[in-house]
C-alpha cells in the first residue's frame, strides 16, 4: 500500500519537533453489505476506502491527523498537522524501518470474493424461508450479510513496520414473532475473522433457526420474578457480562483516569477462584483477533483474572510507556480516521471442570439466561444493568417456563465473587463494541457458569 521509503519520510516529518514517538497507520478496506427485509433485498452495497493517519505522541497526549489520499503531498500535510497539534520541541530521531514478522496469521481458506453477490443473496433468501417455516407466528425476518477485507500497514519511529490482511464475515438474523398483541424478537449473529468457510460451521439456515426459536419461545414467556436469586448463564452469555462489567474497567485509559473499580487492586481476589479470564487476540479466526494491533504491537494473550486474582490491565502504547510496562497489544481503532485507544479483543472466561447439565440440575430455583440484550455499566463502581432477551425459569433443577422482562442488576466484583460453578462447554458471542465514538469487532466467550446470588429485576412474583 505504501513504499517504506515514503513511510520513513513521513515519520521524519512527524518528528521534526520531537515527541516521544511518531506513527503512521495506513488502511485499505473493501467491503460488501447486503440486507434483506421481509423477503426483499433492501440494500446491496460494495465499498472501497483507503487512507492514513499520522500520530505524534508527547507523553499520553498526542496530535493526530488523517487523509483519504496516500500520495506524498497529502501524507506530509497530515504529518505537519499532527506536529502542530502535538506541540514543539527538539527534533526526534527515526529508526530505519524493519519488518516485524507475524507470529499469528489468520487466513481465509475461501476468500469472500470467491462467491458472487447472487450467491450471498441466495443465503439471505434461505434465511427468510427457514425462519418463516419455524412457525406461523413469525411476522418479520431481517437478515444482514457482510464481509470485508482490510489491509493494514503500521510504521513507527522506533523502526517497527508491520503489514497484515484481516478478512471478516458476519451474518445477523433478527426475527420478530407476534401473538395477540404480544411481540417478541430473537437475534443471532455469528461472525469470524475468516473467509466463507466460516459458514460451513455456522450455516445460514442454522442461524435463522436459532433466531426464530428465540422469538417464538418468548411468546410463551411469563413475567420474570423479581428479587435476589440464582442465575445460570448459558455458554457465551457469561462472556458478554464479563466484557461489559469487567473488561471495560480493565482498559488502561479507564484505569488512568481513576474511573475503574479495579484501580490499585492488582494481586487482590476480585472474583471467584473458579474464574480465570483472558483477553486474547491470538484466537485462530476469532472475530476480535488480528496479527498486530493498530499500533503494530504483536497480538497477545493477556491474563486478566487467574483463579479470581486480578493480574493486570489491557494497554495501548501510550499508557504502557507511561507505566513502564510492555504493551499488551490492545491499541485499536475503528479506521485510519481514528486514533488508537485501549480496547478489548476476545474477552473470555475459560472453561472450568463442571458439567453444564450438573450445574442446572443442582440449582433448586433460579433463572437460566441464554441471551442478553442491551445494558449499562459504570466502570468506576462496577455497577451494571443488563436486559435478558431470552431466559427460562429453573425449578427443581429443570428448565421450565420462559420469562420476559428480566434484568440482571449487580456490581462486577460482587457478582464475579458469587460465581460458584463453571462448566466445560465454552462458546462465543460476537459483536461490535462502542467506545469514545469508535466501534470495533470483539468476541466474548464463556462456558456455562452459575452466579449464586444476583438481583433480577422483573414484574413477576
Amino acid at each position: 500500500m505504501l513504499d517504506p521509503d515514503l513511510a520513513q519520510e513521513v515519520l521524519r516529518a512527524a518528528r521534526v519537533h520531537g515527541g516521544s514517538f511518531a506513527e503512521l497507520f495506513v488502511e485499505e478496506r473493501s467491503s460488501v453489505s447486503i440486507r434483506l427485509d421481509d423477503g426483499k433485498i433492501e440494500e446491496l452495497t460494495t465499498g472501497l476506502d483507503r487512507g492514513a493517519g499520522v500520530r505524534v505522541a508527547r507523553g499520553t497526549s498526542y496530535g493526530y491527523a488523517f487523509s483519504n489520499r496516500l500520495d506524498r503531498e497529502a501524507l506530509l500535510e497530515a504529518a505537519a498537522a499532527a506536529v502542530a497539534s502535538a506541540g514543539r520541541g527538539s527534533q526526534g530521531s527515526v529508526v530505519d524501518l524493519r519488518t516485524v514478522p507475524a507470529a499469528v496469521v489468520h487466513r481465509a481458506a475461501r476468500p469472500a470474493d470467491a462467491e458472487a453477490a447472487g450467491g450471498k443473496v441466495a443465503w439471505l433468501r434461505e434465511v427468510d424461508e427457514v425462519a418463516r417455516a419455524a412457525g406461523g407466528e413469525v411476522r418479520q425476518v431481517v437478515a444482514s450479510y457482510g464481509d470485508s477485507l482490510q489491509h493494514v500497514l503500521v510504521a513507527a519511529s522506533d523502526g517497527r513496520f508491520t503489514r497484515e490482511e484481516r478478512p471478516r464475515v458476519r451474518l445477523v438474523v433478527q426475527v420478530v414473532a407476534a401473538r395477540e398483541g404480544n411481540i417478541q424478537t430473537g437475534l443471532h449473529g455469528p461472525a469470524g475473522l475468516a473467509g466463507l468457510e466460516f459458514f460451513d460451521e455456522h450455516a445460514p439456515a442454522k442461524t435463522a433457526e436459532i433466531a426464530a426459536k428465540r422469538a417464538l419461545a418468548m411468546l410463551d414467556a411469563v413475567p420474570a420474578p423479581a428479587g435476589e436469586t440464582t442465575v445460570v448463564l448459558a455458554p457465551g452469555t457469561g462472556g458478554v457480562l464479563f466484557h461489559e462489567a469487567c473488561g471495560h474497567p480493565l482498559e488502561a485509559d479507564i484505569v488512568d483516569k481513576e474511573a475503574s473499580v479495579y484501580r490499585g487492586r492488582i494481586g487482590e481476589q476480585v472474583a471467584s477462584p473458579l474464574v480465570t479470564g483472558v483477553d486474547d487476540a491470538t484466537v485462530p479466526n476469532g472475530w476480535g483477533s488480528f496479527s498486530f494491533d493498530d499500533e503494530g504491537t504483536p497480538a497477545q494473550r493477556t491474563i486478566l483474572f487467574e483463579g479470581g486474582v486480578l493480574q493486570g490491565w489491557m494497554f495501548d502504547r501510550l499508557r504502557a510507556e507511561k507505566d513502564g510496562v510492555a504493551g499488551s497489544g490492545n491499541g485499536r481503532r475503528q479506521s485510519y480516521a481514528h486514533p488508537p485507544i485501549p480496547r478489548m479483543t476476545n474477552s473470555y472466561i475459560l472453561n472450568g471442570s463442571s458439567k453444564a447439565e450438573d450445574v442446572v440440575a443442582s440449582t433448586e430455583r433460579g433463572v437460566y439466561v441464554t441471551a442478553l440484550g442491551g445494558g449499562e455499566t459504570n466502570p468506576a463502581t462496577g455497577d451494571f444493568v443488563f436486559g435478558v432477551s431470552e431466559g427460562y425459569l429453573i425449578e427443581r433443577g429443570e428448565l421450565t417456563k420462559p420469562v420476559r422482562g428480566a434484568n440482571l442488576i449487580g456490581r462486577a466484583i460482587d457478582v464475579m465473587k458469587a460465581v460458584d460453578a463453571v462448566a466445560d462447554d465454552f462458546d462465543t458471542w460476537e459483536g461490535t463494541c462502542g467506545k469514545d465514538g469508535q466501534g470495533v469487532p470483539v468476541g466474548s466467550g464463556s462456558p456455562t457458569l452459575r452466579i449464586a446470588r444476583i438481583t433480577v429485576g422483573g414484574t413477576g412474583a
